[in-house]
């Protein structure tokens, strides 16, 4: 595959602000190449991430979140007032083994997000 230059432009953005939705690559991209447009974005994360060099993980029901780096935390979405929480992935151990033992499923935590009520939202509706 060729890097071209809005792929780089695009890699570079993701690098810089470490997790983003693609409006806000675009926004990051537009600053240095106005003529870059969301479609654009959306088809480069999409290859990039065929490619194995990002990853995305959906926070609650907006647009995906996409970021270089393995997370190394799973993310807790209130889905009340949207606060994302990163827990650390070892939280997962249990379910992991479950899911491996009664299903033979490897879970990859780096790619979840978990959603519910915050512990301020809790105490909200106690």
């Amino acid at each position: 595959m060729r890097m071209t230059p809005q792929r780089q432009l695009v890699l570079d953005a993701l690098l810089q602000l470490e997790q983003a939705t693609p409006e806000q690559v675009c926004q990051h991209v537009q600053r240095a190449t106005p003529s870059v447009n969301i479609t654009t974005i959306y088809r480069t994360l999409e290859l990039l991430e065929d490619l194995g060099i990002v990853r995305h993980t959906h926070l609650g029901h907006g647009a995906p979140n996409y970021s270089v780096h393995e997370h190394q935390h799973v993310h807790l979405v209130c889905h009340r007032c949207d606060k994302v929480v990163e827990a650390p992935r070892d939280v997962m151990d249990d379910l992991r083994g479950t899911l491996r033992v009664r299903f033979g499923f490897a879970l990859d935590a780096s790619h979840l997000a978990l959603s519910g009520l915050c512990a301020d939202c809790q105490e909200a509706t106690e």
